[in-house]
């Protein structure tokens, strides 16, 4: 997923174990502004305060534990000595302006979609460190047209929080990642690749009871429970035409996907009564349940001509009331209640200084 991260930054056109900086005086974390730009836009009602975690790189995919006292994300942040993405452990309260977190990644190969388990000791996580210990190439464009890979090299493995990997949970071939665990903590869900095609899947913690729960030609993935664990909500593309299914065929087989045209699917967490969500066009990504279960939030470039800007969302789970949450001109994606409701973490482009990077932040969510 965090491939995502690169593409779009590009369409706007388009790490070490070390200590751990404290947290923020009270007023410094409250605080709206930072720089010279402002870090909550007047629209953005849903935000009571917001704070920067993040000071350089791409920074995404920010999930809580169980708990609401850790978080794990993922960076390429060269600062931290980063050459692709790895996993890095925070507390909920810190911020990482002139120091960098911990890295609990194997620092091998490329990982993505790191996701807490119920014991709040552990993560799940995708790797390709067992096939190459380099990173690997992400091609983002394909006879001139935006694309992201699809590596075959990643598995998912379980792993503590000082980094050490305990259990591996896939081994099939082909493309296995986008792990996210139910909040009942029973189930993972994931994309894979071993049918043919990129379908979803749940198992248990432990790797067993594999289920396929999508079975329609096109990637689905960045999938998430509901908070009762009864539902699931994923983006997915859906080619119609025989040049695009020729298309998506044929860039598949060469662990290519195009990102560009995904609307959003609801489904119960085995599968049945499929509908889709939201009939938007362009992209339409990253969502997440809102804690009352009975609203989606996600990202979307719907509204933009050229590709951008991208902003967050809500819409009911039966697709009426939508309403626009951010109001950036770039990048707001990635976004991740906590788990009592309060807290919302997210990327976003605000506040880089006219850079590429891709920041965390953390806002405190007011209905």
């Amino acid at each position: 997923m965090k491939t995502l991260v690169s593409f779009f930054i590009l369409l706007t056109i388009f790490a070490c174990k070390s200590e751990s900086k404290k947290a923020l005086p009270e007023k410094e974390k409250l605080s709206v502004m930072a720089g010279a730009d402002t870090l909550i836009y007047p629209e953005e009602k849903h935000f009571k305060s917001i704070r920067q975690v993040t000071f350089g790189g791409d920074n995404a995919e920010a999930y809580w534990s169980f708990d609401d006292s850790k978080l794990v994300f993922q960076s390429n942040n060269s600062g931290w000595g980063m050459q692709c993405d790895q996993m890095f452990l925070m507390n909920f309260q810190e911020t990482f302006r002139d120091s960098k977190p911990p890295m609990i990644s194997t620092g091998m190969g490329r990982t993505t979609c790191a996701y807490f388990l119920p014991d709040n000791k552990h993560i799940v996580y995708a790797s390709t460190h067992l096939v190459n210990k380099e990173c690997p190439e992400v091609p983002l464009r394909k006879n001139g047209k935006y694309v992201w890979p699809v590596y075959d090299s990643f598995d998912i493995f379980v792993a503590d929080l000082k980094g050490n990997i305990v259990t591996q949970l896939t081994s099939e071939p082909g493309y296995d990642a986008e792990a996210t665990v139910s909040p009942l903590g029973d189930k993972i869900v994931f994309t894979s690749t071993r049918s043919g095609d990129l379908e979803l899947y749940t198992m248990n913690l432990d790797g067993t009871e594999v289920l396929q729960i999508t079975d329609e030609l096109g990637y689905d993935g960045g999938a998430f429970f509901s908070p009762d664990g009864k539902k699931i909500i994923f983006r997915a593309s859906r080619p119609k035409t025989e040049e695009a299914i020729k298309e998506y065929k044929e860039l598949l087989a060469q662990g290519l996907v195009q990102p560009t045209e995904m609307e959003l699917f609801i489904c119960n967490s085995d599968g049945s009564d499929l509908k889709q969500l939201t009939f938007l066009g362009n992209a339409n990504w990253s969502p997440f349940f809102h804690p009352s279960g009975e609203k989606i939030l996600f990202s979307s470039n719907f509204e933009a001509e050229k590709g951008f800007p991208f902003n967050l969302y809500l819409i009911d789970i039966d697709g009426k009331n939508l309403e626009r949450v951010t109001h950036g001109k770039t990048f707001d994606a990635f976004p991740v209640f906590s788990n009592n409701g309060k807290f919302l973490s997210f990327s976003s482009n605000r506040n880089n200084g006219g850079t590429r990077d891709t920041n965390l932040f953390i806002a405190e969510w007011q209905d």
